[in-house]
């Protein structure tokens, strides 16, 4: 990879651009998905194509992944787990990498985004090539607080993403955008969790509203919020129960859904628990099933 590809994609990571559209998506008035899309790398079209040798044609396709976990398989194999830029999650049998001698072991480790080659197969592809893209890894794991909440991300990621070979571009780069962040500590790892969260969302049909109300569209600001009825509710619609969040927990809830970091960034640590908690009840009412490793993820 020369300079310049390099530059242009550490320019598109998380936190240096001010708007990057992945797609024209309305973030409930809340403008451009912005900052979270991550490194954008040059290079041809990577599609299914057709190599011919000796033994006949064998389908081959290239792509661009971020790697979300990896599974034994027998003496020296592994199932790698991966969200691709235009083949959606793919499941695929990295053969040999648990050897010492394997030279694709450590690219495809989780968190890691990749260059991967993938010899089509019935039920798993199996992986034929893999160059580093990103190896955000070696910063990421040994690290607990960014190990629990990357991990948080990519458990997140298979969820948005649950029908496998299915394309979902946004979720690619909502994903990679956020552990670019991570690796490079641009942001608080909580708010770069809530603002990932928050924005999947989104892409996913899910955007969450804070200023209006939800269910009647009368203009807020409103004191309520419902994760059922789909964010702040006012006087009138608000279903019994409803909590009451502070207004400084519903403008760094906006912040993180806009992307403005310079306001998320000022927000106190008691205001940043508070929305954590409201994202966390959000994605797992409307995602259907608990993201088991929120549980471990530290507040500040």
């Amino acid at each position: 990879m020369d300079e310049g590809t390099a530059g242009a994609m550490r320019a598109a990571a998380f936190g240096l651009v001010t708007a990057v559209r992945t797609d024209p998506v309305d973030m409930a008035g809340g403008g451009p998905i912005s900052g979270l899309s991550g490194p954008r790398s040059a290079g041809p079209a990577l599609s299914d194509r057709y190599r011919c040798g000796h033994n006949g044609h064998v389908k081959l396709y290239r792509d661009h992944a971020v790697v979300l976990r990896t599974h034994k398989l027998g003496e020296a194999d592994r199932i790698i787990g991966l969200l691709t830029r235009h083949h959606g999650r793919v499941r695929a049998v990295a053969k040999g990498v648990r050897r010492t001698t394997s030279r694709l072991g450590a690219r495809v480790e989780p968190f890691m985004h990749v260059d991967i080659q993938l010899h089509r197969g019935r039920n798993l592809d199996v992986v034929t090539q893999v160059e580093m893209v990103g190896a955000y890894a070696p910063a990421i794991a040994p690290d607990y607080e960014l190990f629990t909440t990357g991990t948080a991300i990519v458990e997140a990621a298979e969820r948005f993403t649950e029908i496998e070979r299915e394309p979902a571009t946004q979720q690619y780069h909502l994903a990679l955008g956020a552990l670019h962040a991570l690796a490079a500590r641009r942001h608080a790892p909580g708010l770069v969790l809530d603002s990932y969260l928050l924005r999947s969302l989104a892409a996913a049909g899910y955007a969450p509203s804070f200023m209006d109300c939800a269910r009647c569209g009368s203009p807020g600001p409103h004191r309520a919020f419902n994760a059922q009825a789909g964010g702040a509710v006012c006087a009138g619609c608000r279903p019994h129960g409803s909590p009451a969040p502070s207004a400084a927990a519903f403008a760094l809830l906006a912040a993180l859904l806009t992307g403005d970091w310079e306001a998320a960034e000022e927000a106190d640590g008691a205001t940043r628990r508070e929305a954590g908690g409201i994202v966390a009840a959000y994605a797992q009412w409307h995602m259907e099933r608990q993201v088991r490793s929120l549980q471990l993820v530290e507040r500040a």
